[in-house]
């Protein structure tokens, strides 16, 4: 006979499992990867360690289902900045902005998104992450080059350059607490496409 969990339990078990994402969330975000082990997630939940493996195999798929969530929520965030009225420049700076403005709300957090070492498992869910940020991006040049407002280019080729010099740029005000070069992401991002009705003088 199949063991089927009640209502009941099962509604336990989701809560706990919440929890568990929750203190995970928390420890991300103030301690990064390296300091969001089973053990200090558990405490943080308020369950035993045990409790932790009966939902997750370990830190690994633990952290790789919390980025599977996070990333969601970026994602989201940047689409719905891509289609904020404007030309197809204006909304991938728009993207780029929405991006680097919610990194420095917590940059602990975007830092071990961006650039931590991680285990394997959650390194997959951070190309995802990238790729996800990168297609985004891409279909605003892609609909700028049809339009006519972008010269023709690779849009997945430049979409792809975008999302890496962003990530290479926030690296450093996020671990240095710097924001400077932050300001120069949408210039830099606007000469990238090669959108001249957009670019900002320079000084």
């Amino acid at each position: 006979m199949v063991y089927r969990r009640t209502p009941k339990i099962q509604a336990r078990m989701d809560s706990q499992r919440a929890a568990i994402l929750d203190a995970a969330v928390e420890l991300l975000a103030t301690r990064g990867y390296a300091g969001c082990s089973v053990a200090a997630v558990a405490d943080g939940a308020g369950v035993a360690t045990g409790s932790v493996y009966r939902h997750f195999a370990g830190k690994g798929e633990l952290v790789a289902e919390l980025f599977r969530q996070l990333v969601t929520r970026e994602v989201e965030a940047v689409e719905r900045a891509a289609q904020r009225p404007g030309s197809a420049g204006e909304r991938v700076v728009a993207v780029v902005d929405t991006f680097a403005a919610r990194a420095l709300k917590a940059p602990r957090l975007a830092y071990a998104l961006l650039a931590e070492p991680v285990d394997a498992p959650v390194e997959a869910e951070r190309i995802v992450f990238r790729r996800a940020f990168r297609d985004v991006i891409a279909e605003r040049i892609a609909e700028g080059v049809r339009d006519g407002t972008l010269p023709p280019q690779q849009a997945q080729l430049t979409a792809a350059a975008v999302v890496g010099a962003v990530a290479e740029v926030m690296i450093g005000p996020l671990t240095s607490g710097g924001e400077d070069a932050v300001g120069e992401l949408s210039t830099f991002t606007l000469r990238a496409l090669g959108d001249r009705r957009c670019q900002q003088p320079t000084t």
